[in-house]
């Protein structure tokens, strides 16, 4: 599936299929997800899909080259690119709007109002655990709901997951919120706005004081209030959920798991990849994104290092030769410890297709960055 007979993931094969639908690129934080993202969005735009990139809080240098200087949670072109067949959307998510928006479509105008202004809504809505995971997931269900549309808008959806603890938190998320609405503490709470007399007992009375002393009366009473007007929209989080869980499980999804050559990022990876076969979801490989290679050749890190010391109380040309060749020893052993974490990937997970793409000497922040990138994703070795 978009590899080749020597395990190497062809990034130009998985966007030219257009079966294709969706791209998701998960991994742990801090590994390149978001720059992967957009690199990949751009060069399938470029090569003629219609692209929308969900993108996660990028950091400011790579949003404003994708044009996205302000926080929108709607798609927008991205000025100097197109003119041909393809395009490309992008989009950063807004956790708290989607969430409003949701409520929106889905409740009458009284009871979306009554269910916005509410309290425990706004906190659950800005800052829950998991609520930027299933936001995520809800954004990504309207926007393929649009791309299959009538106007067929995009033929291309490139998500990038949020920046979470860890990496399996996206296909978590969704269970997560759906069982912490429907779990029996809330059917509890729910139970006195319901009004069922068996369960207006002494034993409850008990318990709700209880929770009064700790929450405060206040906080209880909202939380009441919102899980009442709430109740109706529960089962439709739940059918929501599971559609987009399905989608994510359909041919026409790839999953591009991101991670840099560290060992906790590579055993993220490896949990990952574990995960998706364990849920049937189709994985296209992997991406180890910043890799050193070893530079000069014909020069071992041992070599350098003894050369090195004899020089370095030479002249001032064999001083700066001596700190070239201490570059030069540092350097092998970063590549060899790589070199290691991949072929330790490899040996656990050697039906895995891979791509490794080289450390840049600065930070991506245009559009020709992220076509470098891109350049570098198709490389074939």
């Amino acid at each position: 599936m978009s590899g080749t007979a020597t395990g190497t993931l062809d990034i130009d094969a998985l966007l030219a299929d257009r079966k294709t639908e969706i791209i998701v690129c998960c991994g742990s934080g801090g590994v390149g997800k978001t720059t992967t993202a957009a690199a990949l969005g751009l060069r399938a735009a470029e090569q003629g899909r219609k692209v929308c990139v969900l993108t996660i809080d990028p950091a400011r240098r790579l949003a404003q080259s994708m044009g996205l200087t302000e926080l929108d949670n709607n798609p927008r072109p991205v000025k100097g690119v197109g003119g041909g067949p393809g395009s490309l959307d992008a989009m950063m998510l807004d956790m708290k709007r989607t969430f409003d928006e949701v409520v929106e479509q889905q409740a009458s105008p009284e009871k979306a109002a009554q269910i916005l202004n509410n309290p425990f809504y706004v906190a659950l809505s800005s800052s829950f655990a998991g609520t930027q995971e299933y936001m995520a997931m809800e954004k990504l269900g309207q926007l393929h709901a649009e791309a299959v549309g009538d106007d067929h808008r995009w033929d291309l959806i490139i998500v990038d997951t949020p920046p979470s603890r860890s990496a399996l938190d996206f296909l978590d998320a969704p269970e997560r919120l759906s069982s912490m609405l429907d779990g029996r503490f809330i059917k509890l709470l729910l139970a006195p706005a319901k009004g069922p007399a068996k369960l207006l007992t002494a034993g409850f009375g008990i318990v709700t004081g209880a929770l009064n002393k700790v929450l405060g009366a206040q906080v209880l009473t909202d939380m009441q209030t919102f899980i009442a007007a709430f109740d109706t929209l529960f089962g439709g989080f739940r059918q929501r959920a599971e559609g987009t869980y399905a989608l994510l499980q359909a041919e026409e999804t790839a999953f591009v798991v991101v991670a840099s050559p560290e060992p906790a990022a590579m055993r993220e990876a490896s949990y990952f990849v574990e995960r998706l076969a364990g849920e049937s979801m189709p994985l296209a490989g992997l991406v180890i994104n910043r890799v050193h290679d070893e530079g000069a050749q014909g020069i071992t890190a041992a070599d350098a290092e003894s050369a090195g010391r004899r020089l370095a109380s030479g002249s001032a040309t064999d001083q700066v030769a001596a700190e070239l060749l201490a570059i030069h020893a540092a350097r092998l052993k970063v590549s060899a410890r790589e070199s290691r974490l991949k072929s330790g990937f490899a040996a656990a997970h050697g039906g895995v297709p891979t791509v490794s793409v080289a450390a840049l000497a600065g930070d991506v922040h245009d559009l020709e960055g992220l076509r470098e990138i891109g350049e570098l994703l198709a490389k074939k070795d």
